[in-house]
């Protein structure tokens, strides 16, 4: 089992930073892809980004490209998720995931995640 702890939300104004993080724990975490995910009031769960067990490729939903990053410190078991330039529609309950397979690569799709965090608020105000 691989436990996930995200941290680091709440509330900010439109076209502030916040980084999120997700602590890792339990079984091998370096080798697995990571994602992170989104759900606001009322609407489904939907992809936001994801990173490959090396780090190297990444994966945007357009909603988000340019804006927000994707990475890891292995030697922290730590995922990150760097949003810049927040918008009220980012707000949203986000959550972390890892892949219950060793080295997958990128993935948008839930289904692909066998591991979740308990996930953060983060409210952006106009």
């Amino acid at each position: 089992q691989v436990q996930l702890v995200e941290s680091g939300g709440g509330l900010v104004q439109a076209g502030d930073s916040l980084r999120l993080s997700c602590a890792a724990s339990g079984r091998t975490f370096s080798n697995r892809g990571v994602g992170w995910f989104r759900q606001a009031p009322g609407k489904e769960r939907e992809f936001v980004a994801a990173l490959d067990w090396s780090g190297r490729s990444t994966y945007y939903a357009d909603s988000v490209k340019g804006r927000f990053t994707i990475s890891r410190d292995n030697a922290e078991n730590t995922v990150y998720l760097q949003m810049n330039s927040l918008k009220p529609e980012d707000t949203a309950v986000y959550y972390c995931a890892a892949r219950g397979t060793y080295y997958g690569g990128t993935a948008s799709r839930q289904e692909s995640y066998d591991y979740w965090g308990q996930g953060t608020q983060v409210t952006v105000s106009s």
